[in-house]
């Protein structure tokens, strides 16, 4: 449990925070049209007569969003109901063409079920899940397009979406960060929802409220459209902070939408939340009940990838891989991939199990394939990092052809060139110097020219051991193979 507190003048409150995640369902088509659903086309190139509202024009069901509401249900552990309803969801909006949204209220397609969240520390909790609903998406309003006018772009109109409701169980924007961090990867690995909070295709809708420590909940405010982790949080501290001092300056709080201002880092009120009644829901005519059985639900359990939280246990436990590197790997599907692409290539190559491989091909990716994705802002794919050129140069550190400082620069002038990394350790002199009289002879040097740090050493201070056999390596351009200096110089220091 956190221990996150508002300090107030009159005492501490609590934090109570739920999310509504609206998530857009992977698929080529809309909800309820044939229409595509590609990020970045041009305004009103994607609509078809029925997101227009044409007359006339029905709404037929996509299958596939169905199955992608199912496996998310299946994934987050939630009750499947093979009995939903659509129904009409009726407000106004000028991006909303049909007067209404096509949503699920009373009997949605996904009933309660959880999300575990780890917040680091050993610290862990769970969140529970109250249901996850279809609706179709409104489309998009831009008023900065003109100085008169405002434009209307309805690509978005009838976009598939899942809206992912959680219990009020979430006590601290920490809390709230690692549910959507969490939430996101189980969509990414599911496949049905690319995350992409930027792009508008995953975003939260935060209700805060406060209260005394143990009191009953207090009224809540509704925070719209927050579309980053980062922003997530900050609304949640700007808000509750607001709730307090209102409060305590003898106030009361009024249930409200609000937006978050990212450039300000604070909320500011949109309009007054409506309730249900508001939306005078009322089942939708065009469209007969969701009715699928459960050897349907079965099918989409068997299509099911491993999900993180089996992952990362595997990782850890049957490939001994440290919890550091498994929490980066399995934190994204892509180094996922890239992991066990490399892991598979490596095995199949050097003739070795994985579990005898897995702790280096590890280390491997999180030290030096990350850092040269960061660092040429490259995206993790196998086509930008081919794991044949990886077991490569693991393949030299292990025959003791090339130090694991020198892998990392073979492995950069292959990013840089394309090159073979065996003709690059050639052509740039990176073998790595295994030849015991060559070494003797650097170590003799070494000792030479310090022998007062040698009547230290001998006379106690074990810790110069490490300084010997830097100046070793120095002396060798870094070449020396750092198993053999080191038998070396112990032999050389106990004569």
């Amino acid at each position: 449990m956190s221990d996150y507190r508002i300090k107030g003048e009159t005492g501490e409150w609590e934090v109570v925070i739920g999310l509504e995640v609206h998530a857009q369902v992977t698929s080529n088509a809309k909800l309820f049209s044939g229409a595509a659903t590609a990020f970045g086309a041009e305004p009103n190139t994607q609509v078809s007569l029925v997101d227009a509202a044409m007359p006339g024009m029905l709404p037929v069901i996509n299958g596939e969003c169905v199955k992608q509401a199912v496996r998310t249900g299946l994934a987050l552990d939630a009750k499947i109901n093979t009995w939903s309803r659509f129904d009409r969801k009726n407000y106004f909006y000028a991006d909303l063409p049909q007067g209404y949204q096509i949503s699920q209220f009373q009997h949605p397609i996904v009933g309660e079920g959880e999300i575990h969240i780890d917040l680091g520390e050993g610290r862990t909790k769970t969140v529970g899940l109250e249901r996850i609903h279809l609706e179709q998406d409104a489309g998009k309003s831009m008023h900065d397009q003109s100085p008169r006018y405002s434009y209307v772009d309805l690509n978005r109109s009838g976009v598939a979406l899942m809206e992912i409701v959680s219990r009020p169980d979430m006590r601290s924007p920490e809390e709230a960060g690692a549910y959507v961090k969490k939430l996101r990867s189980i969509l990414r690995y599911v496949g049905s929802c690319d995350g992409n909070m930027e792009e508008g295709s995953m975003r939260a809708d935060v209700n805060v409220s406060v209260r005394r420590p143990g009191d009953d909940l207090g009224t809540r405010c509704e925070v719209k459209n927050v579309n980053s982790v980062r922003f997530v949080q900050a609304a949640i501290e700007y808000e509750a902070q607001r709730q307090v001092e209102i409060i305590e300056g003898g106030g009361t709080i009024v249930q409200e939408t609000r937006l978050f201002d990212p450039g300000r880092m604070e909320t500011r009120s949109l309009r007054s939340k409506e309730d249900a009644h508001d939306y005078r829901y009322f089942p939708d005519p065009d469209l007969l009940p969701l009715v699928f059985d459960d050897a349907f639900v079965e099918a989409r359990r068997a299509e099911l990838p491993e999900l993180p939280d089996a992952k990362r246990a595997r990782y850890i436990n049957d490939l001994g891989i440290s919890v550091a590197n498994t929490d980066v790997i399995t934190a994204e599907i892509e180094t996922v991939q890239l992991f066990e692409a490399h892991l598979k290539d490596a095995a199949l190559k050097q003739g070795k199990p994985e579990k005898e491989l897995a702790k280096q091909i590890s280390n491997w990716i999180v030290s030096t394939v990350l850092g040269e994705a960061n660092r040429r802002k490259l995206a993790l794919t196998l086509e930008n990092f081919k794991p044949s050129a990886s077991t490569t140069i693991i393949t030299l550190i292990n025959n003791n052809v090339i130090s694991g400082s020198a892998a990392k620069d073979v492995y950069t002038y292959y990013l840089d060139t394309g090159g073979d990394p065996e003709k690059i350790v050639e052509e740039r002199g990176l073998k790595q110097v295994s030849d015991t009289g060559a070494l003797d002879a650097a170590i003799a040097d070494v000792l030479a020219k310090n022998a007062d740090k040698v009547a230290e050493y001998k006379g106690g201070k074990e810790a110069l051991f490490g300084f010997f056999v830097g100046q070793t390596m120095k002396a060798t351009g870094g070449k020396a193979n750092p198993k053999v200096v080191n038998e070396l110089l112990k032999a050389a220091l106990a004569q």
